[in-house]
């Protein structure tokens, strides 16, 4: 397995004084996703995506990165994941078409953007396997004020490089369920994903998204794709993501903290004043 962490030699400057040290950096390397079916005609294979991740994890990463691109609609769908160094074939079940006309992105991502490179606005959005929508569902505002600590204190390599975006999957009471890292906010999410697609976890129902950085319009789409209907964010929301929230009926918060946040869709499921059991 590649290391997520790289150790270098440093120049720290500090009021004038100059000393050398080691220094922890987040690994980032290239991932090229590919994917192989049989067609009537024999077998095919394709490489789907170049993206720019922090290595580990990379077999969630790829199976996420399907599913939430619309290209694989469920884990009985593949045969067999084979991880290589900055390399990974994912090979489908016999029978089973890939829905590449799904996922115009047969192209280079940076850790940056999960949308970048598509060829149309049409090519955007994905259709979602999960439409049922629990409108009983509620959150106490008090649930949230605690999120943010315990991602950071799980963030192990964060914690040593300062470099990494995180995904964070709580249960309705606030315990984290599931958290991956990477330089890339789309590929944290998709590894989230893809490990709860891994575990026969899918839908997401009864689960709140946490997000470390700002909430775009592409990470909202994955959370749709999994069927999440709570995602908070300790950054701010874009316009477009507000109203993709708002169009599948997810409730988004942005600017999360310790004892304050904003809420910018669905705010009918976070529940204010005294909790009780």
């Amino acid at each position: 397995m590649q290391p997520s962490v790289a150790h270098i030699k440093i120049k720290k400057i500090n009021a004038g004084e100059q000393t050398e040290v080691e220094d922890e950096l987040a690994v980032e390397e290239p991932l090229e996703i590919q994917l192989g079916w049989q067609e009537p005609t024999g077998y095919a294979q394709k490489n789907i995506s170049v993206t720019m991740r922090t290595p580990g994890n990379d077999a969630e990463l790829a199976a996420g990165f399907l599913f939430t691109e619309g290209i694989v609609q469920h884990i009985e769908q593949i045969q067999h994941i084979l991880p290589q160094e900055n390399r990974i074939l994912v090979t489908l079940k016999p029978g089973v078409v890939p829905q590449l006309q799904q996922a115009e992105r047969n192209f280079f991502t940076t850790s940056s953007c999960g949308v970048c490179g598509k060829t149309d606005l049409d090519s955007i959005k994905t259709v979602p396997v999960f439409t049922h929508q629990r409108e009983d569902l509620a959150v106490h505002a008090g649930v949230f004020y605690g999120l943010q600590h315990t991602l950071q204190q799980k963030q192990v390599v964060f914690e040593s490089t300062g470099g990494l975006h995180a995904a964070g999957l709580f249960n309705l009471t606030g315990e984290c369920l599931l958290l991956r890292e990477d330089v890339g906010r789309h590929n944290a999410v998709d590894k989230v994903i893809g490990a709860a697609l891994q575990n026969g976890q899918l839908p997401l129902h009864q689960c709140i998204l946490l997000l470390s950085g700002r909430a775009g319009f592409e990470l909202i789409q994955k959370a749709v794709m999994a069927g999440i209907q709570v995602i908070a964010a300790v950054g701010a929301p874009s316009s477009l993501a507000v109203q993709l929230a708002t169009e599948h009926n997810i409730t988004l918060i942005g600017f999360l903290r310790k004892d304050r946040f904003n809420v910018y869709s669905g705010a009918y499921r976070v529940r204010v004043g005294e909790l009780t059991s």
